[in-house]
């Protein structure tokens, strides 16, 4: 039943951004950053780890996890560094992810060859 709920919540999250750009005519910009802002607000109520209890990597893989990840790692590191630990935790956290982004791009970029 967990693997129902990661495909529902994950594809239901899909689906509004979908929806976004289709109907609402966002280009994939808004929609990227809408998202991150959106998990960053469901993080600062509380939500989005309740919602990553429920639904595990339905709600970890997605785009918003990444404004819940900037957010959840500023605010830990608020706590022990102060102000200066706001810029700390939110690369701590989110560091081996952009990394990695990074790196994947810069592979493929290598092995395929643009169209156009």
């Amino acid at each position: 039943m967990d693997y129902v709920w990661a495909f529902v919540v994950g594809g239901g999250i899909c689906v509004i951004g979908q929806l976004l750009m289709d109907v609402f005519k966002r280009t994939p910009a808004h929609v990227t950053t809408s998202f991150v802002v959106l998990g960053a607000l469901f993080d600062a109520f509380g939500l989005y780890d309740q919602l990553i209890e429920f639904a595990g990597a339905g709600a970890t893989v997605p785009i918003t996890s990444f404004g819940h990840s900037l957010l959840h790692g500023a605010m830990a590191s608020a706590e022990d560094h102060g102000f200066i630990g706001i810029a700390m935790g939110i690369f701590e956290l989110t560091s081996s992810g952009i990394s990695s982004a990074i790196l994947f791009g810069f592979i493929i970029a290598l092995v395929f060859k643009p169209k156009g």
